[in-house]
């Protein structure tokens, strides 16, 4: 349901004619609805009519004929709503229909982007999308398309009924109607209106993300004691909402402002033509009842010309809509080949690979023609690249660390063997294979994840294990938890595996976050195992434990760990040193550090660190010699 093509507005009218049948019948009863409602006024006429032609043929009035003309006004106007109600329950089904597929195809979409695509847009961007833009795709199918058929159609009838009865007056009453829409058209024609909707748009969505961005920080916000105008994102965000809001309306009030009062007061422009026409009728008494017709229907007009300008401003700000969800949909997925290659061993190949997170863009299946790639990372104004020509085997059923300060890469390695991303340069094999030649589907199910940074959902502990396979046993979701080491607490909560998280006042710690996202990495025995710094939150009591779990779960895999204390990549096959993105050594622990080299310098700082105590020797200014030298040190590590 994309398009790369079409305007805004004729995709709006394609989703809203996704359900032709109820949609054309929401249609047709809006039509009767409408024309049904100016019957009432036809049957007063008459009424009126009936009075005016006893009163001055002094005949008595037909009493039988006025009674069935006031039933005619009675069911016309239930008619036109019982009508209108129909309309409303063909297009709310319709609606409803269109709102579910919708919001199902663009989660599904974008869950099948890139990594690159959420790095590069905000949470609260693409929630607006969800919770706003496309339930005011379903309001438009549900209300205003039937609005915008009645309110097209209205104005048809009356210019029918006022060409019928007397066509100068009729004439008299269409002219102000026409002015009004001169004056309101010229209004939206203005540059500076369409500025400041698409500024006001810009700045919904501002605020939108700042928000998001405030109410997850709160507990910063907190905790330094700081205001709610401290949070200077979000306060600038409101107030240049607020700013652009103002300006939308200041710049048009008006021009509404002429429309209101020339619509309100048609009968103003009825009144001097009836007085010029006065002095020369030949039926005084139908021109009487004409008079008294028009005047009494210029009080009415106004609500359909007023439902069709809100229904085409509505129209307006619902193809904004549909503009922001097709910008989504039109974001190229990874291209996936036609027929999936699939591999039985399990090494892992960097070749010369480089990647830029600035340069990123969405790759192909085919491979990368290197002869036009120049190093990103060079001085050429290009962006600076995270890793650079990149070169190592992983062999199966071996443990490969990746080691380095922070920012060194370690962290983007991973995230391109599940081709998260796809590199600028080089590339990635897994078997001989090139990952781009694999379908992402079964290229993920190779490959298991256990984050530093834990993510948990609101629901169960079993679903939240189950995530790892979701097809699980139970009995296989608890050896996955006591593999894990996290059995335990788990039994000891309320409701155990049915326990969720996040309510009732459950949360867990880090550690134990930890060990479920491992139990997660157990449960879905993946050949390939990537793990960044999965004992980061593990206390010393759980920590043997864990690594003996580590040791199960690592069994014939291929391991890519990266690790910060280097004590837990003392057993390692292979030991990757990163620097700026560079390899600067690689090798097992001992031989690196026989080479007295840059992972020697880290392991000596590391050593000096289990030693390290906080005291007031630390903090001394005896002590600001040492500390720069050594500071030095590190800097230059």
């Amino acid at each position: 349901m994309k398009s790369h093509n079409k305007t805004a507005v004729s995709r709006l009218w394609e989703l809203a004619f996704t359900h032709k049948v109820l949609i054309i019948c929401a249609c047709f009863f809006a039509i009767i609805s409408a024309i049904t409602t100016f019957l009432p006024f036809i049957a007063v006429y008459f009424i009126v009519y009936e009075l005016i032609i006893s009163i001055s043929n002094n005949v008595p009035l037909n009493v039988e004929l006025v009674i069935n003309y006031g039933w005619l006004a009675f069911i016309a106007a239930a008619s036109a709503i019982l009508f209108d109600f129909i309309a409303l329950c063909f297009s709310h089904i319709a609606a409803f229909r269109t709102l579910y597929r919708l919001k199902y195809n663009f989660v599904r979409y974008v869950s099948h982007l890139p990594l690159g695509f959420h790095n590069n847009h905000a949470t609260g961007e693409l929630r607006k999308i969800v919770d706003d833009d496309i339930e005011k795709i379903e309001k438009f199918i549900a209300h205003q398309l039937p609005d915008i058929v009645g309110s097209f159609v209205a104005p048809i009838t009356i210019f029918v009924i006022l060409a019928v009865f007397d066509w100068r007056l009729g004439l008299a009453t269409l002219i102000p109607v026409i002015l009004a829409y001169v004056v309101l058209i010229s209004g939206y024609r203005r540059k500076e209106i369409k500025t400041n909707m698409q500024e006001y748009q810009k700045r919904l969505v501002d605020m939108s993300n700042a928000s998001v961005e405030y109410i997850r920080g709160i507990t910063v916000v907190k905790a330094f004691n700081q205001t709610f105008f401290s949070f200077k994102r979000f306060y600038d965000a409101i107030k240049a909402y607020q700013v652009y809001c103002l300006k939308f309306t200041y710049c048009f009030k008006n021009h509404m402002a002429c429309f209101l009062l020339i619509l309100n007061n048609i009968y103003l422009f009825i009144v001097p033509v009836i007085i010029l026409l006065s002095g020369n009728v030949d039926n005084y008494a139908n021109f009487v009842l004409a008079a008294i017709f028009y005047l009494i229907f210029s009080v009415a007009l106004p609500v359909p010309f007023l439902k069709l300008m809100y229904v085409t401003r509505g129209l307006q700000q619902t193809a904004e809509s549909v503009k922001n969800m097709d910008k989504v949909l039109n974001t190229p997925c990874l291209v996936e080949p036609e027929t999936g290659l699939m591999t039985d061993n399990y090494d892992i190949c960097f070749d010369d690979v480089s990647f830029s997170y600035q340069q990123t863009s969405i790759a192909t299946a085919e491979p990368i023609n290197q002869n036009n790639q120049d190093d990103a990372g060079s001085n050429n104004g290009q962006a600076k690249n995270a890793i650079s020509h990149i070169s190592f085997t992983a062999k199966q059923n071996t443990i490969t660390a990746l080691v380095g300060l922070s920012g060194s890469g370690k962290s983007t390695v991973s995230l391109l063997i599940p081709r998260f991303f796809d590199p600028n340069h080089g590339q990635i094999t897994i078997g001989g294979v090139d990952i781009r030649q694999m379908n992402s589907d079964y290229l993920l199910s190779l490959v298991s994840f256990v984050f530093q940074d834990v993510f948990m959902f609101k629901q169960t502990i079993l679903d939240n294990i189950k995530i790892g396979k979701a097809d699980a046993t139970l009995d296989e979701v608890i050896a996955a938890a006591k593999a894990a080491q996290c059995h335990d607490f788990i039994e000891a909560l309320p409701n155990g595996y049915n326990s969720i998280i996040g309510s009732q006042g459950l949360h867990l710690s880090g550690g134990e976050m930890q060990r479920l996202a491992i139990a997660r990495a157990i449960l879905k025995n993946s050949p390939i195992l990537v793990l960044d710094e999965a004992t980061s939150f593990a206390d010393p009591e759980n920590e043997y434990q864990i690594q003996l779990a580590l040791k199960a779960l690592i069994k014939d895999k291929t391991v890519i760990m990266i690790a910060h204390r280097l004590s837990t990549i003392k057993d390692a096959d292979q030991i990757i040193v990163l620097d700026k993105g560079l390899i600067v050594e690689k090798g097992e622990h001992q031989q690196l550090l026989n080479n007295n080299g840059y992972y020697y310098r880290m392991w000596q700082y590391y050593q000096q660190t289990l030693d390290w105590q906080m005291n007031q020797s630390n903090i001394a200014p005896t002590t600001e010699a040492n500390d720069n030298t050594h500071q030095g040190e590190v800097s230059h590590v």
